[in-house]
């Protein structure tokens, strides 16, 4: 089965901070961060409950490269795709 990956507006958000400060520290660099994102998410896509269980029914997703968690919730058919915080940040942001 494979799951439709929803992205939410403030996870876009999240990407676009973070794609903006890594292209800042050195060109190409959110690009990189970018594929990374792609390389989880389509994981997601495919096997989206083998993610850890973090608080009730959200889930993360660790990135490899790049000190970031995906926060997501898990459908019947469909991945929704929360937040992309660093892991640095206050994991209660998830809410907002």
């Amino acid at each position: 089965m494979t799951f439709r990956v929803r992205i939410h507006a403030g996870a876009r958000d999240d990407i676009r901070e973070a794609f903006d400060w890594y292209e800042d520290q050195s060109p190409g660099l959110g690009d990189q961060f970018v594929t990374e994102l792609d390389r989880v998410m389509s994981r997601l896509s495919t096997d989206p409950r083998i993610y850890q269980t973090v608080n009730k029914e959200v889930r993360r997703a660790l990135t490899r490269r790049f000190p970031y968690g995906i926060y997501y919730l898990v459908d019947e058919d469909r991945v929704n795709v929360l937040r992309v915080l660093h892991l640095a940040r206050n994991p209660r942001e998830i809410r907002r």
